[in-house]
């Protein structure tokens, strides 16, 4: 009887400890996931490292978040762009141009991706060419229409090449270097990158528009905007 006494008592010292256990995980969860929630929101980009930095709403450095400066251009359909086009939407912005062999088309088959995912009222998709003097507008119309770009989301750019270069080296810090170091002549712009900016123009995501798992990442980054 004495033996059976002590095995209940062992049973029930055993159940409250799994029933402790228990309690212990469920509260040492509670600011793990509250963590975890705080981590989903997307950092800002401030300058051409892309180092990710969260910003909390109402403090003195998030007035001093880096915004894209404002721009104009013209796209394949001699139709005037600027950033009254995309101010309060989100947007994808990239670098490219039509004679490209290699790296822009697979770039321009990733996009198609994004083009694929959400309507025009929810996400414009920017496209600059770097090769302004080559890529004229009836040029882009073909590489549009070969492409399946839509026009009406998809907007392939051209215009002045120093606004462009400028632009894309002092708004979306999008060059990867090559080129800075020839003649002002010679100056050439390379950049895989692919840049997520959110409805106040601030730049929301880095991406390397060459890879598919980038994009399928962009894509999700960019619901999350939405």
């Amino acid at each position: 009887m004495e033996k059976k006494k002590k095995l209940t008592r062992i049973k029930a010292l055993r159940i409250s400890l799994v029933w402790l256990g228990l309690i212990l995980v469920g509260s040492g969860c509670q600011p793990t996931a509250k963590k975890e929630a705080e981590e989903i929101l997307l950092p800002f980009f401030n300058e051409a490292t892309f180092t990710p930095m969260w910003v909390k709403e109402g403090t003195a450095a998030y007035d001093d978040i880096h915004t894209i400066a404002p721009f104009r251009f013209v796209d394949q359909r001699g139709d005037t762009v600027s950033n009254a086009l995309t101010d309060g939407k989100v947007y994808v912005a990239n670098f490219f141009f039509t004679l490209c062999p290699s790296v822009c088309p697979r770039m321009s088959k990733n996009l198609l991706r994004v083009q694929e995912a959400f309507e025009a009222s929810e996400v414009v998709i920017l496209s600059h060419t770097v090769m302004p003097w080559a890529d004229t507008v009836e040029r882009l119309q073909v590489y549009a229409e070969l492409n399946d770009i839509r026009a009406d989301q998809w907007h392939l750019l051209t215009g002045d090449k120093q606004e462009i270069y400028s632009l894309a080296r002092e708004s979306y810090f999008a060059d990867e270097g090559f080129g800075k170091t020839v003649t002002i002549e010679a100056d050439f712009l390379h950049t895989e990158k692919v840049i997520l900016v959110d409805q106040q123009r601030r730049i929301r995501g880095v991406y390397n528009g060459t890879i598919p798992l980038e994009m399928a990442r962009m894509i999700e980054d960019i619901s999350t905007l939405l």
